[in-house]
């Protein structure tokens, strides 16, 4: 009795294996994580408490990092196919 052998599709893929974002994305979440940053650093500052830096620019500029950030999980770069 012979025995054939089969490939499974599991060695296949695991040859195409990768990682699951590209230099792209993971270039927008280290910028996300520096705009959040900074925008933690503003709302630190020595002024006034209720100067326009810490109640209106910081925490935009930290919601803005956290849309980067949603931004760079979601964006798909177009790949070439070569």
């Amino acid at each position: 009795m012979a025995q054939t052998s089969k490939k499974t599709s599991l060695t296949s893929n695991s040859e195409k294996a990768g990682f699951v974002f590209k230099k792209i994305n993971y270039q927008l979440f280290l910028i996300s994580i520096a705009v959040v940053a900074l925008g933690f650093i503003l709302m630190m500052g020595k002024e006034d408490i209720y100067s326009f830096t810490k109640i209106t620019l910081a925490p935009i500029v930290v919601v803005l990092g956290f849309a980067i950030g949603f931004i760079a999980i979601l964006y798909k770069p177009k790949t070439k196919d070569i």
